[in-house]
C-alpha cells in the first residue's frame, strides 16, 4: 500500500528570518519549508539581496567567499534532479514521498523565505502559475494528495506513478547577475521514465540565489517542452 500524507492549510509559511529557517522534516509539512540533506553546499554566510536589487540587478560589493558561481548552480541542479528520483523511488517502495517532496522543495525553493517565487512548471494549463507551496506541492506529488490540490496535477515528481530513474541538466547558457548573488541558467533537462526508460526532454529557465548560510535557492522556474 502506498503511504501518503496530505498536506493542510496549515502549512502556508510565514515570511520568516533567514537566521531561523532550519526546522527537523516531519511527515506532515506545518511550518516553512526548510532544509534537507539534499543540500550539498555549504559555504561562508552571504547577504540575500532584495527585491529591488533583483529588479534592476544594480550591483554591490560582494567577497569572493560568498558569491554565487556556475559550479554552485551545477551543484543545485544536481540536487534537484536527485530529489526527483528520490521522491520518484521513495513512492514506488511504498514510503510517504509527499513528506520525501516537502523535504526536498524546502531545500531548492524560496518559497517562505523570498517575496515571491515564480514558478511556471510544464505540465499545467488551468492554474499555469504556481505562487504558493501548497500548488507547487500539488503539482509535484499529484492533487489529490494535497488539500486544496488541483485535479489537473497527477504528481510530475512521480511522473503520474510510472516514476523517473534519472533527470540531467544541459545548460545552454547560465549566467551570474552584477549582484553577484543571483544566477540565471537555461538549457533543456532530460527525464527517463523508471517503467518504460523513455526519455523525456524539457527546455527549462532556472533563477538561484543565495541565502545566510551560503546556500542555493530557486526563485524563478519555468518549463516547457518543446515546441513542435
Amino acid at each position: 500500500m502506498i503511504r501518503t500524507s496530505r498536506l493542510t492549510n496549515a502549512i502556508i509559511p510565514r515570511i520568516i528570518p533567514y537566521s531561523k529557517c532550519t526546522y527537523p522534516p516531519t511527515s506532515r509539512l506545518t511550518s516553512p519549508l526548510t532544509s534537507s540533506t539534499y543540500t550539498s553546499i555549504s559555504t561562508p554566510t552571504s547577504t540575500p539581496t532584495s527585491a529591488s536589487t533583483l529588479r534592476t540587478f544594480t550591483a554591490k560589493a560582494t567577497s569572493i567567499d560568498t558569491q554565487i558561481t556556475k559550479e554552485k548552480v551545477l551543484e543545485a541542479q544536481k540536487a534537484w534532479g536527485a530529489a526527483i528520483v528520490h521522491i520518484s523511488s521513495t513512492y514506488s517502495s511504498g514510503g510517504d514521498f509527499v513528506s520525501a517532496a516537502s523535504t526536498a522543495a524546502s531545500s531548492l525553493y524560496g518559497y517562505g523565505i523570498f517575496p515571491s517565487v515564480l514558478f511556471k512548471p510544464t505540465k499545467a494549463t488551468s492554474h499555469p502559475f504556481r505562487p504558493t507551496p501548497e500548488e507547487a506541492m500539488s503539482y509535484f506529488v499529484g492533487g489529490s494528495n494535497v488539500e486544496g490540490g488541483y485535479e489537473e496535477d497527477k504528481g510530475f515528481a512521480i511522473n503520474g506513478g510510472k516514476g523517473w530513474s534519472s533527470v540531467s541538466f544541459n545548460n545552454h547558457d547560465c549566467v551570474i547577475l552584477q549582484s553577484r548573488t543571483e544566477a540565471v541558467a537555461s538549457g533543456v533537462y532530460n527525464f527517463t521514465c523508471a517503467t518504460t526508460g523513455e526519455v523525456t526532454d524539457v527546455e527549462y529557465t532556472f533563477g538561484y540565489r543565495m541565502i545566510e548560510g551560503g546556500e542555493v535557492r530557486i526563485w524563478l522556474h519555468h518549463s516547457s517542452v518543446p515546441y513542435e
